[in-house]
Order: C-alpha cells, then sequence, then structure tokens
C-alpha cells in the first residue's frame, strides 16, 4: 500500500495510539483522525491531521480505519454508537481495532462489518508506550489473511513482528496468552527487587547481574529501573491491565481452564487500584506488595 493519495482512519490518541498514528504521518499518509478529546489530539492535528467530528465521519472517507482506544465500552460506543463506524460503513472497507479486547468482540466486529460487505482485523499489540514510540511493537492478528496481506505494510510502520494468528478473535487470544506471561513477570520482578532489598544488595547490581542471566526479559529492562526511581508513570496503565486480566479469567472460565497465578496476580492488581493508583503504570504493582510488607525501597520520588 503506497502513501499516494492513501488516506487512513484513525480513532484514539491515548499513550500508545498518538505515537503509532504518528508513525503513519511522518511516512506520507494523509490520516483523518478522530478522538473522544479533541486536545489530545491536537499534536498529531499540527502535524497535518484532519480533524473528524465522529467515527462515522472518519469511515465515511477512508477505506481504511484504525482504532486504538481503552476499553471494550469504548470500542462498542466507536463501532456501535449512533455516528460509529458501523453507521457508515461502505462495502470494500477494512476496520483494524488494535485496542485489546474480547475474542467475541472481535468477532462480532467481524461479522457486522461482513455483513456490509467490509472487511475487519483484530491486531492487539504488545511492546508498551516504548514499542508505540519506536516502532518496535508486536502485532497480533485476526481475521481474513488476504486483507492482513493488503494491510501489511501499514502494520509495518508501527511494528517489527506481525503474526497473523488465525481467523477473527485470534489476535485477541494471542494478546490474551501475552497478558498472561507478562502478569506472571510483573510479580516476579517486584518480588524480586523486594527480596534484594531486605537482603541488603545494591538494587542497580542486581540488576545488572541478573539482567544477563536466566530472568532477562523486557519487563525488566523497562520497568525494573523505573520502580528504582519510584516512577509510576504510565507506560500502561494499571486500569487497562486489570480489564486485560479480567477477559482472560473470563474466558479460561468457558474453557474449564483453572489459572491460578493470574488469578492472584489479578487479586493484587485489584489492591494496586483500590489503594488509587489505577492510573499509574503496571510496575506500580511494587506499590501493593511493598505496603504487604511495610516496607519501600529506597530511591527518589519521580513525578
Amino acid at each position: 500500500m503506497t502513501t499516494s493519495g492513501t488516506t487512513i482512519g484513525w480513532i484514539g490518541t491515548g499513550i500508545m495510539g498518538a505515537p503509532m498514528c504518528g508513525h503513519l504521518l511522518a511516512r506520507g499518509y494523509h490520516v483523518r483522525l478522530h478522538n473522544r478529546t479533541l486536545a489530545r489530539a491536537a499534536p498529531l492535528l499540527d502535524r497535518g491531521a484532519v480533524w473528524a467530528v465522529s467515527p462515522r465521519q472518519v469511515v465515511e472517507q477512508c477505506d481504511v480505519v484504525f482504532t486504538m482506544v481503552g476499553f471494550q465500552q469504548d470500542v462498542r460506543q466507536v463501532y456501535w454508537g449512533e455516528a460509529g463506524l458501523l453507521a457508515g460503513l461502505r462495502p470494500g472497507v477494512t476496520l483494524v481495532d488494535m485496542t485489546t479486547s474480547s475474542p467475541s468482540l472481535a468477532q462480532e466486529i467481524h461479522a457486522a462489518a461482513r455483513a456490509k460487505g467490509a472487511q475487519a482485523l483484530d491486531a492487539p499489540v504488545s511492546g508498551g508506550d516504548i514499542g508505540a514510540r519506536n516502532a518496535t511493537l508486536s502485532i497480533m492478528v485476526g481475521g481474513d489473511k488476504e486483507a492482513l496481506d493488503r494491510l501489511t505494510p501499514l502494520l509495518e510502520v508501527m511494528g517489527k513482528i506481525i503474526v497473523h494468528q488465525g481467523g477473527p478473535g485470534a489476535g485477541q487470544h494471542a494478546k490474551l496468552s501475552n497478558q498472561v506471561v507478562v502478569a506472571g513477570t510483573m510479580v516476579g520482578i517486584c518480588e524480586g527487587l523486594l527480596y534484594g532489598y531486605m537482603a541488603g544488595l545494591d538494587l542497580p547490581m542486581l540488576l545488572q547481574s541478573i539482567a544477563g542471566g536466566a530472568a532477562a526479559c523486557r519487563s525488566l529492562d523497562v520497568l525494573a529501573p523505573r520502580m528504582l526511581k519510584r516512577d509510576f508513570a504510565p507506560g500502561f496503565r494499571v486500569d487497562h491491565f486489570v480489564k486485560d486480566m479480567g477477559m482472560v479469567l473470563d474466558e479460561a472460565k468457558r474453557m474449564g481452564l483453572a489459572l491460578p497465578g493470574l488469578a492472584l496476580v489479578h487479586q493484587l492488581y485489584l489492591a494496586v487500584q483500590a489503594q488509587g493508583h489505577g492510573k499509574q503504570g503496571t510496575q506500580a504493582l511494587l506499590l501493593a506488595l511493598e505496603q504487604l510488607s511495610n516496607t519501600q525501597l529506597a530511591g527518589p520520588a519521580v513525578g
């Protein structure tokens, strides 16, 4: 898909959506943009994106529309609202929802698009704010392979790893599996740091040692240093992670699958929310675990 004369629709300019949309602008694509809050879209509008007053107005003027919003209810409003995407959907248009939501919702979107002669992909991402800014996201795609092949050049502007997981909803299943792994990793990092601290270790030196061994992972590289600085600004918000874990547990119940580790981490993150840290990054799990042991890692507060 070339840049010449191509107008892309984009809905959602949050922590992830704004830089992802920005990469398309930087490549020369024309972007018609909508966001719930106009002010948050201003930097992209300053770079040449054109404002649309509703999702419907976006899709009426674009052949490809990406959505990257927060919660399932936001996805439903964007797609099924009175001025939503489905109200203005034309045959031949492709909708790509990059929000992490339930596989069943992705299947509903696919069916609704197909009924109008259009196509839909579910394409959630992993990589956090850094991956979004650096265009190094992993993109997990569900839906028709032909539609993915056609849109791959656009996805390659935003990500490094693009994998077709299967039919409608498969991308969301893959992302939820990703979140199970991340959840277990996060509690391990926090508890490892707390143990090292209580043992009297130099925590930066500890990280230097374990980051090159079997504990090595992206979350350790990116989030553990933020914890030591007491920097809990969101790369991915606690509220969104709690939502994702809840969807996994719902799917697991339907499958008859026990996930006791995830259930425990979900409860710990509910405690983080209850302590008022839902808008902070997932590394704020450390705060709940500190409170359980009545301790706190030494370090300067950030923000």
